[in-house]
């Protein structure tokens, strides 16, 4: 093993660090009164089948969950989707290819092409439901050729253990091979393309194994994504799975749909069977888009599965599109576009060498990507948040996960952002979580020091065997991070080294006897070398946020003041609309080194008249504040909705630190108490929730700032700036409703008090003494400190 760890696989770890963000749902079915459409996509059939003559089908259709596929038809031909009632559900144009994809059903009747990512032309409506008894007609065939009656499967219509039985022997490479390209079968015939790769022959085996499954390319005979490699190096066989419709994996790509779902716990229960499995049971490993996909996996419950290690995850696909009901118009929107094009017949070189290379399975996957839709206008359109987002929001899934977690993620997460750390108290039947949050990257999840107890949890729930990290690894560590990062780090000790090896049992009860929650603060300034991922000190906890936080609450007051104390006056500040601020980010139009040692922060001030900003005095002895928080604005705008920013900094002597941001579309104020716990204000987004502000008086608007922690040391000030979105983010810009220099109006005091409620941390020990060059903490923009002078409003 220690032959195998090379430059350019540490390279390739640093340099292959994955995305993520965004998905798509419908809205509630009413099935009522439904009638053709409006936009232009309106049909001459009626909703009822007629009895007119019909033949026999000669199309082929795919049942699946949640969806149908249909091939076999002329381009442009007519397809309904009839429901076993005999209503005309949705019907699609055949492209042309002369096949069609059935996922979504307007409440509208509806009638529209398919084919070179057509947009769903309506945000109302819903995912195909499960059920029986439905066909599929050709409209434009005399007679109309009908399909045989067939069922849509739903998300717990899991096959039986035999299915899985038959493949136990499908994925074995021959003799001493130790890779192994194929495909898995899922429940509907779909195929996804995997690569096995063992650390030795599958005679010698079996071995710990582990699952990478997204959207990118895990199945690549020739790249391993990082999580698999890592685990590689580390003595584990690893299996990279192609989400359906990516890679050469056959069906039609949706982001983190119910079919997506559901091929997982096939992929899990396939691999399993596998003779070169030891124990029969996986897990799964992988950053951001293969860290999120482990959640969707292990919440449909595969009996095979051991445990899962998702890292930098996402909470609700719709908030990553629309945080706080603003609309991201930059990493989202980005990333899906690069999805689609991936997705796309041609769009990676591996897939293409591969049809060349005579793979004719790969080749007859290709013509299906024609049914790839257009996935951000999609998500666009869906201003508001439909309830059957919920089938794809991790909040409502994960305590459905029955197996260990091991879960990181970064307050500063660039890409993916914070959120994540609001549903850590959603995971009740997990029988173990470990989770671990700090100020940093969206990567650094794959840093020594995460890496070290990210190994520990593989060993004990996967390996089922005493962790220890193998000594030619170890040695060559601090030697390849000092390439990559020009810090010679390594994995930290074993832990458990006074444990005999095998004292499995003893280990894990150790193990399991720490707190699930350890806070890494001051990552960047922990080592000699400024801007490492090493932090300062930690803190455990046994719940997020801690059960012994207390409650402080700071009032917005006259003179850009933040006090303990309730104001005696009372007061209106004004600043004004910004729409030109939205596209603006920290990082430039330049981007940002993805593993650069110090980041050069472009973090702009908005203009005077754009912000009003409130600040207290300095602090008279350490505190660290964290956990979900808000922000209670009183506001007043005269057009009857705004975008908000609220923005938390820490303010040194002469320098500004950027801690977290929330947003918020003011028509969607309205605070779910089903939804909300404590400090944690949320809310559903949905259209019947939404109001616009009135006319002239102010209303209240609680605007919630993600999870943090951050010391606040004797002398720091704390800072909350309001504002239009914008400015405040690396990777995330918004497109921002309203006019240009439209005032919004904030009180303070009297009548209408803001103020900002958070939570103090409890610590234990001293905390230590920091020395923090700008820039040097991970993730946290900074910038020299500059006082804001509030207009009051006329």
């Amino acid at each position: 093993m220690t032959q195998r760890l090379g430059r350019s696989w540490w390279v390739a770890i640093m340099l292959a660090f994955a995305l993520v963000a965004g998905a798509c749902s419908s809205d509630d079915a009413d099935d009522g009164g439904r009638s053709g459409a409006e936009d232009g996509n309106g049909t001459e059939l009626s909703i009822e089948v007629g009895d007119e003559e019909t033949t026999e089908a000669g199309f082929e259709i795919r049942p699946g969950t949640e969806e149908v596929t249909v091939t076999g038809v002329e381009q442009d031909q007519r397809l309904s989707l009839v429901n076993e009632d005999g209503e005309r559900l949705v019907i699609l144009r055949a492209d042309k290819f002369g096949q069609a994809h059935f996922a979504y059903v307007g409440n509208e009747l509806t009638e529209f092409q398919t084919g070179d990512r057509a947009a769903l032309p309506t945000a109302d409506g819903y995912t195909v439901e499960p059920g029986k008894g439905y066909t599929i007609r050709n409209e434009d065939t005399s007679p109309v050729e009908v399909s045989e009656p067939f069922e849509i499967l739903g998300r717990d219509d899991h096959p039986e253990p035999s299915f899985f039985d038959e493949s136990a022997d499908s994925l074995v490479p021959d003799g001493d091979e130790t890779s192994y390209y194929g495909y898995v079968t899922t429940r509907d015939g779909v195929q996804l393309s995997v690569n096995v790769r063992l650390p030795g022959p599958a005679s010698d085996g079996p071995y710990p194994t582990v699952i990478e499954y997204s959207g990118y390319g895990p199945s690549n005979p020739d790249a391993v994504e990082p999580g698999s490699m890592i685990a590689g190096l580390l003595g584990y066989a690893t299996v990279g799975v192609n989400m359906r419709g990516t890679g050469c994996s056959g069906g039609v790509f949706d982001v983190f749909n119910t079919a997506q779902q559901v091929d997982g716990y096939d992929v899990v229960e396939t691999i399993a069977r596998q003779p070169w499995v030891l124990h029969n049971e996986v897990g799964m490993v992988g950053l951001s888009y293969s860290g999120i996909t482990q959640l969707y996996v292990a919440a449909t419950q595969p009996p095979s599965l051991a445990a899962v290690t998702p890292l930098s995850v996402i909470k609700d696909p719709w908030l990553q599109q629309w945080p706080g009901g603003v609309y991201n118009g930059g990493f989202t929107r980005e990333w899906l576009n690069e999805r689609e094009n991936q997705s796309a017949a041609g769009g990676t070189n591996w897939v293409s060498e591969r049809v060349e290379g005579g793979d004719d399975v790969c080749e007859s996957h290709i013509e299906l990507r024609e049914q790839n839709m257009d996935f951000e206008a999609f998500g666009r359109s869906l201003v508001n948040r439909p309830v059957h987002a919920d089938a794809r929001d991790l909040s409502k899934l994960i305590d459905q996960i029955e197996v260990p977690v091991y879960l990181t993620g970064a307050w500063q997460d660039e890409q993916t952002g914070p959120q994540f750390a609001d549903m850590l108290g959603n995971f009740d039947n997990a029988p173990v979580t470990r989770f671990t949050m700090f100020n940093g990257r969206h990567p650094d999840g794959y840093t020594p020091e995460l890496l070290s107890r990210w190994h520990e949890f593989l060993e004990l729930y996967v390996a089922r065997r005493v962790p220890r990290i193998d000594d030619g690894i170890r040695a060559a560590a601090p030697d390849v991070f000092a390439g990559e990062f020009g810090v010679a780090m390594g994995f930290a000790d074993d832990r458990f080294a006074d444990f005999a090896d095998d004292d499995v049992e003893g280990v894990l009860a150790a193990y399991e006897a720490e707190p699930d929650v350890r806070i890494l603060f001051g990552m960047g300034v922990g080592h000699e070398v400024v801007g490492a991922p090493s932090p300062l000190f930690e803190q455990t906890y046994e719940t997020w946020p801690p059960t012994e936080t207390e409650e402080r609450v700071f009032h917005f007051a006259g003179e850009g003041t933040l006090s303990d104390e309730e104001p005696s006056g009372e007061g209106v500040d004004r600043y004004l609309n910004d729409p030109e601020s939205g596209p603006i980010k920290f990082f430039g139009e330049e981007g940002y080194e993805l593993m650069g040692l110090l980041w050069d922060f472009d973090w702009t001030e908005f203009d005077d008249g754009d912000a009003v900003s409130y600040a207290t005095a300095p602090f008279d002895s350490d505190v660290v504040l964290g956990g979900p928080s808000h922000v209670d604005l009183h506001v007043r705008v005269p057009d009857g909705d705004a975008d908000v920013q609220v923005t938390l900094t820490r303010i040194t002597s002469d320098v500004e630190w950027h801690v977290t941001t929330g947003l918020l579309r003011l028509s969607d104020r309205a605070v779910s108490d089903d939804l909300s716990s404590g400090r944690l204000i949320d809310r559903t987004f949905h259209v019947d929730d939404s109001a616009p502000m009135p006319d002239g008086d102010f209303a209240l608007a609680q605007v919630s700032l993600p999870s943090f922690a951050e010391v606040f040391r004797a002398g720091d000030r704390l800072r909350i700036t309001v504002s239009s979105p914008g400015r405040d983010f690396g990777a995330w810009s918004f497109e921002t409703q309203g006019d240009d220099g439209t005032p919004r109006d904030i009180g303070w005091g009297g009548a209408t008090p803001s103020r900002f409620v958070v939570g103090v941390l409890p610590i234990d020990g001293e905390i230590p003494a920091q020395d923090a060059p700008c820039p040097s903490l991970r993730g946290q923009a900074c910038r020299s400190y500059t006082a804001r002078t509030n207009e009051p409003a006329d």
